[in-house]
């Protein structure tokens, strides 16, 4: 028997679990799909039991397929989610995620006060609906009831962790993108807790992600099948995770992740700000910060366009491959159609809430392959800007790894490595945040074998079209330029009661 560790990713959509051995072979993977639940606009809950029934099934199934249980678990998770809970850990509502935006009035309010760059600055986290500083900010002027009955404001992962050990404790790594946290003094901010309106008491012990606990409940070890001995480790945030697990720790080396959103993000020894583009600082350890920008759509406007032009409501591999198909009979540029790709609001590099999608130069001769490659194109575009942002305030990036399901795509890669010019490497083929989880456990149990285990011994390169990124980096001010000049027309539209 191989000894394996098990990385979960506690994901938006899903849960997964990757087990790997410590000569870096995967032995397996199985993952749970869960839904969100949008009781109103501008809403985005999950019930978080849903999610721990979710992480102890993926726990129980790669269990049973490999056929013994793992030396270590390890941790990666979605940030920004905000749970209030009583003293026994029991969700007194449900689960705020990332996602959610009905803070954005807070949000734009503290984003133009006198303090606000300080803030940013101490948390390192965007001043945004996401954030749960803000989010903190709703509860407390919208319902003071839950509010000041709750125990403690947790994200998901906290809920899981308390759930196997019963303490309250957070990663550095999630804890810096709630913005409340110090990330140079790692310890919560007492001028940030102060706006959200709580004492750091209310939040969880922070903890260094590659901190460990072992010596589960004998009935928690039986339900997961595995032994009582087991180190779980607290792990990262998937983001974070994400730069270790494609192995982007170097200068000049950026990750671009796209999943149901997207981000771009490069690993520095200190914190890179951008205060205009909120560019984000989310901590991997204490020595390690990891700097980028998200976005809001990323795979999931995909989804929405292959739903809602192709009258596609379940969607199946079979859907992708004919829809990469299609893209390949349109030319670079789409024959001028461009896609603001904005459809859920957007953060990096524009933090706009109420920003929406829009198809601009619309032409007799575009078809339907021309709007299904603009909307790609779009997507890639949206990642460029925040590419640009990042690059434009540390150093030049000659390199690109990225992780995703789209790595799988011909199509789709390459008009990434044709809009921002650069070289892309894939460097993984399993989920990267997953297998960052498993690094880190490893450099802590397995030290000698660290260095095999991380080794990278398969790659793929894709080189940009040069003759195209010259057109797209035209295409590229014309599309930056189209959302200032359709912003206010966007918010007025947003603020019409349809």
């Amino acid at each position: 028997m191989q000894a394996y560790i098990l990385g979960i990713d506690i994901g938006t959509g899903s849960t997964k679990a990757v087990a790997v051995t410590l000569k870096g072979a995967s032995l397996g993977i199985t993952q749970q799909h869960y839904g969100i639940n949008i009781p109103q606009p501008g809403y985005s809950e999950q019930d978080p039991l849903m999610i721990w029934n979710a992480f102890v099934k993926c726990v129980q199934d790669i269990v049973l397929k490999i056929g013994y249980a793992p030396v270590a678990v390890s941790f990666s998770s979605a940030m920004h989610s905000i749970i209030p809970v009583d003293k026994a850990g029991a969700p007194l509502a449900p689960m705020i995620t990332w996602a959610d935006s009905r803070s954005e009035d807070i949000a734009q309010t503290l984003r133009e006060s006198a303090g606000a760059e300080e803030i940013y600055r101490t948390t390192g986290t965007a001043i945004h609906a996401m954030s749960p500083l803000c989010k903190l900010i709703w509860l407390r002027e919208n319902n003071p009831s839950l509010f000041n009955k709750s125990h403690k404001f947790i994200g998901i992962k906290e809920f899981i962790w308390f759930k196997l050990f019963n303490v309250f404790e957070v990663d550095y790594s999630i804890a810096s993108a709630m913005g409340l946290f110090d990330i140079l003094k790692l310890e919560w901010s007492m001028e940030a807790c102060a706006l959200a309106g709580i004492e750091t008491d209310k939040l969880s012990a922070p903890v260094n992600t590659t901190y460990y606990r072992e010596g589960l409940n004998i009935d928690l070890a039986a339900l997961l099948n595995i032994s009582v001995d087991t180190k779980f480790f607290a792990g990262a945030s998937d983001g974070c995770c994400a730069n270790l697990g494609s192995h982007t720790t170097g200068p000049g080396i950026a990750a671009l992740t796209i999943g149901t959103s997207g981000a771009v993000r490069i690993t520095s020894a200190k914190p890179v700000y951008n205060f205009e583009g909120m560019t984000f600082n989310y901590l991997l350890n204490e020595q390690t910060y990891v700097c980028g920008g998200a976005v809001n759509n990323g795979g999931i406007a995909i989804n929405w366009l292959l739903k809602n032009f192709l009258q596609k409501e379940q969607l199946s591999g079979t859907d992708y491959d004919q829809l990469f198909k299609t893209i390949e009979s349109v030319p670079a540029g789409s024959d001028g159609l461009i896609f603001l790709p904005y459809l859920y609001g957007e953060r990096a590099p524009i933090w706009d809430t109420k920003t929406s999608g829009a198809y601009i130069n619309i032409k007799p001769s575009h078809t339907q392959a021309h709007f299904l490659r603009a909307a790609l194109e779009g997507v890639c575009f949206a990642l460029y800007n925040v590419l640009k942002t990042v690059e434009d305030a540390s150093v030049t990036i000659t390199q690109v790894n990225i992780s995703g399901g789209f790595v799988s795509s011909a199509v789709w890669t390459q008009v990434l490595a044709d809009i921002t010019g650069k070289k892309l490497a894939v460097l993984q083929n399993e989920d990267a945040s997953a297998v960052g989880a498993i690094y880190l456990a490893a450099k802590v149990l397995y030290s000698d074998d660290y260095a095999r285990l991380t080794s990278v011994t398969h790659h793929t390169f894709i080189q940009p079209n040069l003759n195209n990124h010259e057109l797209y980096s035209r295409v590229f001010v014309i599309f930056k330029k189209l959302y200032q000049d359709l912003k206010g027309s966007m918010h007025q539209l947003n603020d019409l009661a349809w």
